[in-house]
C-alpha cells in the first residue's frame, strides 16, 4: 500500500513540474471565419476568446499566429508551434495531434445560386454537378467521400475543383459564368462569407453532415497531461455554460459533451 501511494505521489510530481515547465504555449491559426481570423494584426474570434480563458485559469502563456494553412500545420508538425485551431477530426491527424474536447458544433453542406431550386436531401441530388471546395483540407476530403459513393452506387460522379481558399470557391459562384454550381462549405463560414462579401446570388441548400470543430496538440512538443489539463479546464467551462456565453457573441453553437 505504501509503495502504491509513493508511487501515485512521484506521478504526479512529475507531472507537475513537466506543467510547470511548460509556461507558453504556441497555437497556429488560418482565416477561417467565424471562427478564427485576424483583426488589428492580431488572431481573433470566439476560439481565441477560449483558448485564452482556458490559458489564464491554467496560468500559462499561450501565443497565436494566423497563417495559411499549409504553413500553420507544418509548423506544427516541425516543433515550431504546439497546437492548430479550429480542426476536424480524423484518423489521419490523430496519428500525430493530442485532440481537446469538442469545443463547437457545425455541419458541412452545399450552397447554390438562388436560381437553384435544389432542397440537400441526400447525395443523388447533388450528383453530376460542378462543386468548387477549398483545399486541400478536411473539407474536400469529405467532399471526395461523396464523390467516391456517388460512383460506387453507379450514379453521375462529381466534377470537383479545389480552391486555395474558401473566398475564391464562392466568388466563383457567385458570378454565374464561372462554370460552378454549387460551392462544398461549412455552413457558418459560407453564410459568414455571404454576408462580408456580399455575395447576393448565394444560397444554402441544406447540411449533408453534422461534425465538431477542436483544438489539437503536437504529440511531439506538448504531453498527454497538459492536454488532460487544458481539458479538464474546458469540460467545467462547457459545464458552466461559459463557453457557450463566449459562442452565442458570434452565434455558434457549443459541442455536446457527455458527463463525466
Amino acid at each position: 500500500m505504501k509503495q502504491s501511494f509513493w508511487m501515485i505521489l512521484i506521478s504526479l510530481l512529475f507531472t507537475t513540474m513537466a506543467f510547470s515547465k511548460t509556461t507558453t504555449l504556441f497555437f497556429n491559426t488560418q482565416e477561417f471565419v467565424p471562427f478564427n481570423y485576424s483583426k488589428n494584426k492580431e488572431a481573433s474570434g470566439p476560439v481565441v476568446e477560449i483558448i485564452k480563458e482556458v490559458c489564464s485559469q491554467l496560468d500559462i502563456k499561450c501565443k497565436f499566429k494566423v497563417l495559411p494553412w499549409r504553413r500553420a500545420q507544418s509548423e506544427v508538425k516541425s516543433g515550431l508551434a504546439d497546437a492548430l485551431f479550429v480542426v476536424g477530426k480524423n484518423k489521419k491527424r490523430e496519428e500525430w495531434l493530442h485532440f481537446s474536447l469538442p469545443i463547437i458544433t457545425t455541419e458541412y453542406g452545399f450552397f447554390v445560386l438562388n436560381t437553384n431550386s435544389l432542397n440537400y436531401l441526400d447525395i443523388k441530388d447533388i450528383q453530376g454537378y460542378k462543386v468548387g471546395v477549398y483545399g486541400p483540407s478536411n473539407t474536400s476530403n469529405s467532399l471526395n467521400k461523396i464523390g467516391v459513393k456517388l460512383i460506387d452506387n453507379n450514379l453521375t460522379p462529381l466534377d470537383i475543383t479545389i480552391s486555395y481558399d474558401d473566398v475564391l470557391s464562392f466568388k466563383m459562384l457567385n458570378k454565374k459564368n464561372r462554370d460552378t454550381q454549387a460551392v462544398y462549405s461549412n455552413k457558418d463560414v459560407g453564410n459568414e462569407l455571404i454576408k462580408q462579401y456580399n455575395l447576393k446570388n448565394i444560397r444554402y441548400a441544406g447540411k449533408q453532415k453534422s461534425l465538431d470543430y477542436f483544438i489539437a496538440f503536437s504529440k511531439t512538443t506538448v504531453s498527454k497531461e497538459i492536454v488532460d489539463r487544458f481539458n479538464d479546464v474546458l469540460y467545467e467551462m462547457h459545464h458552466n455554460k461559459k463557453l457557450q456565453n463566449i459562442l452565442d457573441k458570434y452565434s455558434l453553437d457549443a459541442a455536446v459533451i457527455p458527463s463525466q
